[in-house]
Formats: C-alpha cells, sequence, structure tokens
C-alpha cells in the first residue's frame, strides 16, 4: 500500500512506525486521564509504565517471531531486529506480568488499572493494525469480494502483488474498534474490577481465532495444518484460561463506592 509515508530530506517516515506512535499517543493519553481520575496515577509513572510495557512488547513480539523460523534467524540474527515486524501475541504475553510487576512496585490498584490498560491496549493495536495495512504485512488471502485490496508497492510485504486480498489489517482493526466501544459501555456498569480487562482478552481471542481463516500470511505456521494456526491455538488457551479467572475475578474486587479499587 504505503509502506513509506513520506521522505522530508533524509529522513523517511515509515508508515508503520508513524501509526504506533499516533497509537501509543491516543494511549498515553487516555492512560493518564483516566490513570489520575481513577486511581491517582501520576504522569511520570505513566510514562515509566509506558516505557516497560514497550521494552517487554518488544522482546515478546520478536521472541515468538523468532520461533516462527528458529533456523532462519539462528544464521541470520541481524534479520531479527531489522526484518519485518513482531508477533502479537508474543507482545502480549511479554507485557501483562510487566504490568503486574510494575503495579505491585508502585503501589497501584492492580485490577483497577488493568481495566484502564484494556482501553489502551485497544488504543495501541487499532492503530497499529492501520500501519500494518499501509505496510503491506498481516495481509489476507486472495478474494474476489468487494472487500478485496489490491497491493502494488514494491516495498511492501503483501504477497501475491496485483491480486485483490482481504484487508485483515483493517478487519482486525475495526473489530478492535468495537471491542473497545464494549469496553467504554461497560466501564461504569463493571461489577468488579479487571472485568473489563478480561472481556478485551475474551473478545480479542474470538476474533482473532475467527480472522486467522483469512490470513494469508501462513508463514507463521499451524499446529493443525489449515485448521489450526499458532495464533488459533494461543487464543484457544487465552480465552479457555479467561473464563476461569473471571469466574474467580468476579467473586472479589467488587466495585463499590464506599472502597478504594485493589
Amino acid at each position: 500500500m504505503h509502506p513509506v509515508l513520506f521522505k522530508l530530506g533524509g529522513l523517511t517516515v515509515y508508515s508503520y512506525g508513524f501509526m504506533i506512535a499516533l497509537g501509543t499517543v491516543a494511549g498515553v493519553a487516555y492512560m493518564v486521564i483516566r490513570g489520575k481520575k481513577e486511581v491517582g496515577l501520576t504522569f511520570d509513572q505513566a510514562n515509566s509504565l509506558f516505557l516497560f510495557i514497550f521494552i517487554a512488547a518488544f522482546a515478546g513480539g520478536k521472541a515468538l517471531l523468532f520461533f516462527e523460523d528458529a533456523r532462519l534467524y539462528v544464521q541470520h540474527p541481524a534479520r531479527l531486529l531489522t526484518g519485518r515486524g513482531f508477533v502479537f501475541y508474543g507482545s502480549f504475553l511479554f507485557a501483562i506480568p510487566t504490568m503486574f510487576w510494575f503495579f505491585k512496585r508502585n503501589k497501584l490498584p492492580t485490577y483497577a488499572m488493568l481495566d484502564i490498560m484494556a482501553v489502551t491496549t485497544c488504543l495501541v493495536h487499532m492503530f497499529g493494525r492501520i500501519g500494518c495495512f499501509l505496510a503491506g504485512c498481516c495481509y489476507g488471502l486472495p478474494t474476489d469480494s468487494i472487500f478485496g485490496v489490491i497491493f502494488t508497492d514494491p516495498a511492501c510485504h503483501a504477497n501475491p502483488k496485483g491480486v485483490p486480498l482481504h484487508p485483515t489489517q483493517l478487519y482486525e482493526s475495526g473489530y478492535i474498534f468495537m471491542v473497545m466501544l464494549v469496553l467504554l459501555y461497560l466501564r461504569e456498569k463493571r461489577t468488579f474490577y479487571g472485568q473489563l480487562f478480561l472481556t478485551y482478552l475474551m473478545l480479542y481471542a474470538i476474533g482473532r481465532y475467527a480472522l486467522e481463516f483469512f490470513r494469508g500470511d501462513t508463514e507463521r505456521g499451524f499446529i493443525i495444518k489449515d485448521y489450526l494456526s499458532h495464533s488459533q491455538f494461543i487464543a484457544l488457551a487465552i480465552f479457555v484460561v479467561v473464563v476461569y479467572v473471571y469466574n474467580r475475578w468476579s467473586k472479589r474486587n467488587l466495585v463499590s463506592l464506599y472502597k478504594k479499587p485493589i
């Protein structure tokens, strides 16, 4: 599509990085505003939290990318850092324990902060997928439907070029936007702290499982060829675990006007 957004002298601005930056600004703004209102989060704490999450997400995204083709990256380690993107689930699975550690270290109410981070994550991820679309990565299968998008820029990752492909990046971005609207609706109606975070995990797992059937970048690999991809397996595992945790948390951490969130 448009991997390079624009060039200014010797500076090249890539669309993927630009959209991630926009999502980060939106996410930090939401976290600062809601965090201060709900749990007394300071601006410095918000900046530090985002820095730690960024480091964890980068490491996690690259870690799962490595295991997709370990032999390639052992032989050419530079490609891991300079090559194509990240694996979202890797970033996410590394970011979660980092958040728990930060909340405990700074004595922040864990479950209430997780609810704030759910919407924050939606903002960053939603813009990030638009960046994927512009860069042509995470592309879909060929399609004859009216939704097909043709990628022609030689620099984009989509393959094959010149053929209508499912814009799975936009499907996911739109879905995440709808998930965020659900979370914002539930924010004032939640019955326990952590409900928004768990709802986000369940809804995203469902959406990601379905979306995988339209993905064309099959190098991500399958557990059962053509039936169960690695991402679908992780989505199923996350959904099962979250349903169990939802049942546990719903019996504690109750929202009350008379108690500070824990």
